[in-house]
């Protein structure tokens, strides 16, 4: 099964790298993404595209952004490639333990008594605390059917 909000995330993380994690509400992450893009651009592009968006805006950038060499374009390509993929792990992980949380309250509440809220003893079909009978099938019951 396709985890929706994890394409969402990193969709959006293609889009600028963070913006999947703003989605996620991971402000920290998002965060530091944004500096690492940041960063990298401003350490790989050569100035003379910085100067070509400040005489033409984006359309001088755009024509500067031609000349780029490889390891311009890799570096600029990584960074966003390894958020995308961060973005959707941190949602799969994300839908992971909220599934695992849900199960866990679910087998919570089996344990207790729905009456008093006392501890159930498995083997029994009656709440030692309160004294409500249960309709429980025994375990060789099952097993002929």
């Amino acid at each position: 099964m396709v985890n929706r909000r994890g394409v969402l995330a990193a969709v959006l993380g293609l889009v600028y790298p963070g913006l999947g994690h703003v989605y996620l509400r991971r402000w920290l992450r998002a965060l530091a993404w944004f500096v690492l893009a940041a960063a990298t651009a401003a350490l790989v592009v050569p100035p003379s595209a910085f100067e070509a968006f400040d005489a033409n805006g984006v359309e001088g950038l755009l024509e500067a952004s031609e000349s780029f060499g490889l390891e311009v374009t890799l570096s600029l390509l990584a960074v966003r490639a390894l958020n995308v993929a961060d973005a959707y792990l941190v949602a799969v992980r994300d839908a992971a333990a909220k599934a695992a949380a849900e199960a866990m309250a679910g087998e919570a509440a089996a344990e207790n008594c729905p009456n008093c809220g006392g501890e159930l003893d498995a083997e029994l079909d009656f709440c030692p605390w309160c004294t409500m009978r249960f309709e429980r099938e025994s375990p060789e019951d099952a097993t002929v059917e």
